[in-house]
């Protein structure tokens, strides 16, 4: 018998789930208070909560059977992920739920804009009757532009297409097939998605890479008169650029539901002064029927976690090695590093790639195969990634992950190779653990080399001739970087030579500029271990 306690208002929907299991003891205390709940957690085996309980250290100390923690919804900042990581507490939430909720919110501020609705509503009430004043826009032959094809791309893109819109998207690590198959054209580049569209609406997630995505260069490239929608996240936008254009007048309506500070402070505020934007306070999950799926998902998580079956929406998972893994503990990092390389060298949209582990260790290639898969798509993925959702995961990206193994390697009896193949691209990279204890990336593409699999590596691919280092090393120099080792690994002399730098500070991308100026270096990247 479990117990499970229930912190937080959730709809009937997933209480009449976990009371059909006749193993599942429910406690449903909505309003309990903080001294209260610390008293009582030592007797459940999982929690389910909202925002309002912290699942924090104090929490967790007293939490002395606590298995699972089911978060219902998406975001889990009130989940110490670390500290129930290291007790070995799966946390589950409930991604997905409130796909159709913000797809609705998403066409309801792009309608609003294009038909100044929330202006002639506001006019109205003041007692007036302008008929002529209120000319608006239809999406009917507008070419919309979506960034970001996932769940909520999608439905967009699968109403604004009913709706007569032309519908172009802007996402790297999305199959065309898939656009294919919703009849959008997807572009190369976000730059050519600015200058194309009518109206832009992002539902991309907050990540390194998209944060500041849209700022006074992209603002600058959109036609005059765009519409522009933001149901996604604040970070993604900044807002400044955003400000100083709309005073420029660039704007025909924005839409937004979310922001950089929520609620948003002083200097966001001062975007509210124009008449043609559209407000919500991030309500893009409030309907009903999403609050119903969201108690619906998580209760089936939190009960598929407790009998110990897959859990497709994991946010975390324990990485204690059990006794079987300590041995291959240096493979296993090994691979999420291959992974991270691999998405940040080559980029993460690959249609198959395959994993084969030679060697004795060659018995655990489902660790393996999942560790990699946590380092290839934690940079690309704004939700947390582990060992357990990985694989979910990739199935979701569309990507065909298989598995092989063989007896010894001629150079190395241990050796991963990851082939990841793309219609006309294909990249290899392998290691091994040297002495079954150090990483070791040694072979990328075609050529053998040495990385540790750690901290900044500058990348380069240059022609095989005298005085490459010294002009590399003058940029470097320059800008007060310090060259920590230095690998070059070649096929033959005088041809393309593939140099790795390991740094001991992060390069910037004008550095990058200029190192791309020495003529004989043909590509330069920046990889993060």
């Amino acid at each position: 018998m479990y117990k499970v306690l229930i912190t937080d208002h959730i709809s009937d929907v997933g209480i009449n789930i976990l009371n059909s299991d006749e193993n599942i003891e429910v406690d449903y205390q909505p309003e309990i208070k903080w001294e209260e709940l610390l008293k009582i957690i030592k007797d459940y085996d999982a929690i389910i909560t909202r925002s309002r309980t912290p699942v924090n250290k104090e929490l967790l100390d007293r939490a002395e059977k606590l298995k699972v923690v089911g978060r219902a919804g998406v975001g889990v900042d009130n989940v110490d992920l670390e500290e129930a990581s290291r007790r070995g507490i799966l946390v589950v939430n409930a991604p997905g739920a409130n796909t159709i909720a913000a797809a609705e919110l998403t066409m309801s501020h792009m309608y609003t804009i294009l038909r100044k609705l929330h202006l002639a509503h506001e006019d109205m009430l003041k007692g007036n009757w302008n008929r002529k004043k209120f000319m608006g826009e239809e999406l009917d032959g507008k070419t919309v532009g979506i960034v970001g094809l996932g769940n909520v791309g999608s439905q967009v893109a699968i109403r604004c297409k009913a709706s007569g819109a032309k519908v172009i998207a802007y996402d790297p690590y999305i199959p065309r097939e898939k656009g294919d198959r919703l009849g959008v054209e997807l572009v190369d580049t976000l730059e050519e998605l600015i200058k194309r569209s009518d109206i832009i609406t992002l539902h991309c997630p907050l990540t390194e890479e998209t944060k500041g995505m849209i700022g006074a260069k992209e603002f600058e490239l959109m036609k005059d008169g765009v519409y522009f929608v933001n149901c996604a996240r604040g970070g993604i936008v900044d807002e400044d650029a955003m400000y100083e254009y709309m005073k420029k007048g660039k704007f025909a309506g924005i839409g937004l539901d979310v922001f950089g500070k929520e609620p948003p402070d002083d200097r966001i505020r001062r975007i509210f002064e124009f008449p043609n934007i559209s407000l919500s306070p991030h309500i893009g999950a409030n309907t009903y029927e999403s609050q119903e799926k969201v108690a619906k998902k998580i209760a089936e998580q939190v009960l598929a976690a407790l009998k110990g079956e897959f859990v497709e929406a994991a946010v975390n998972a324990p990485f204690t090695i059990t006794e079987g893994f300590k041995n291959i503990y240096a493979y296993l990092e090994l691979s999420e590093k291959l992974g991270a390389f691999l998405s940040q060298y080559a980029g993460g949209n690959f249609k198959e790639i395959t994993v084969e582990v030679r060697g004795s260790i060659s018995e655990h290639i489902k660790p393996i195969v999942a560790y990699f898969l946590k380092g290839f798509l934690s940079p690309i993925l704004d939700r947390p990634v582990n060992i357990i959702n990985a694989p979910f995961l990739a199935k979701e990206r569309g990507i065909e992950v298989i598995e092989t193994i063989r007896e010894e390697g001629l150079n190395f009896k241990e050796f991963i190779m990851i082939t990841a193949k793309d219609k006309d691209r294909e990249y290899i990279v392998g290691g091994t653990a040297l002495y079954g204890k150090i990483p070791k990336i040694m072979y990328i593409d075609k050529y053998w080399i040495d990385i540790d699999p750690e901290g900044v590596i500058l990348m380069l691919r240059n022609r095989d001739v005298p005085g490459v280092i010294a002009k590399l090393g003058d940029i470097l120099a320059k800008n007060n970087i310090n060259i920590a080792g230095f690998r070059l690994g070649r096929i033959r002399k005088g041809d393309i030579a593939l140099g790795a730098l390991q740094l001991d500070d992060r390069v910037n991308e004008d550095i990058i500029k200029d190192i791309l100026n020495i003529p004989e270096i043909l590509e330069a990247k920046e990889i993060i271990l």
